[in-house]
């Protein structure tokens, strides 16, 4: 059954709607947890499956980012933006709020701008868990390469809606080539990703530019407490490269979530709560888990 939220409110600033969920959970541990989405679909829609499993917090917080869902710029229209502005609205609902400490959880697009907000500040977020980040999976330099265009031209075709099809096709050929392809889960996954198709195509951009600017190993190393997913059917160098970071540090574990490409969220949402239920029992224990 799916978790209903408490409030359902949106925070206005001068340049962005910020749209958000707040669930409080009774019973359930004094601990706060901070949910970020991918790109394309919205952040209940995205966690709907894991938040009705969680049980170690009593308030989580699911806002709804940049290019997606209910958040939008004061004039209803798609505008580029930046990794830091969505850092910078997160920042802002966090003091609207009052949340001083709490977990942090994020996926894809979310996955990256969790990782600048725990830089930014490093004090507030105690535990972590990243889902497939942007930025986190490296394959190897032609690769890599041609996955980077592949995604940019998806972008492109998705600011045009007698082209969507193809970009959507696109998109998920550059995230999840390995999917099963024309199955009922695909088709309700193009269907959340149409609902606003120039913002997912500004979300990718902006992944995008952060990725050719940022220090990826300086923001790699501000992380603490780390669990991170990674799917079984998703690229095998994506699974290394977090058992590599996670063997020369004692606060980063790898999962392994078998069946699942990089829609783990959607596709295992039960086995990836009952991880993060007791993550934070074990925030600073070493190794990998499959």
């Amino acid at each position: 059954m799916m978790l209903e939220p408490t409030l359902k409110a949106t925070l206005t600033l001068p340049t962005q709607e910020v749209y958000y969920r707040l669930y409080r959970i009774d019973g359930a541990p004094p601990r706060r947890l901070l949910l970020l989405h991918g790109g394309g679909v919205a952040g209940g829609i995205t966690w709907g499956g894991i938040l009705s499993e969680l049980r170690r917090w009593n308030e989580i917080l699911v806002p709804d980012l940049r290019g997606t869902g209910k958040t939008r710029y004061p004039d209803h229209r798609e505008h580029d933006f930046e990794a830091g502005e969505v850092g910078a609205d997160l920042a802002a609902l966090l003091d609207h709020l009052v949340w001083g400490t709490f977990d942090l959880g994020g996926y894809s697009y979310g996955g990256l701008v969790a990782m600048l907000l725990k830089a930014a500040r490093p004090e507030s977020v105690d535990k972590t868990f990243l889902l497939e980040p942007a930025l986190l999976g490296k394959m190897d330099d032609v690769e890599s390469l041609r996955s980077h265009e592949l995604i940019l031209h998806a972008a492109r075709r998705l600011r045009h809606l007698e082209h969507l099809e193809e970009g959507l096709e696109l998109f998920l050929d550059a995230i999840a080539p390995s999917r099963n392809r024309g199955s009922k889960n695909e088709e309700i996954m193009r269907q959340h990703l149409s609902h606003r198709p120039g913002g997912l195509a500004a979300a990718i951009e902006c992944v995008s530019h952060a990725a050719r600017c940022l220090d990826r190993g300086r923001l790699l190393s501000a992380q603490a407490n780390v669990d991170s997913f990674i799917g079984g059917r998703s690229h095998p160098a994506v699974y290394q490269l977090c058992r590599e970071i996670a063997a020369g540090r004692n606060d980063w574990r790898c999962h392994l979530i078998q069946g699942a490409d990089h829609a783990l969220p959607f596709q295992k949402p039960e086995a990836i709560a009952a991880i993060m239920n007791r993550g934070t029992k074990n925030a600073a224990t070493a190794g990998t888990a499959a």
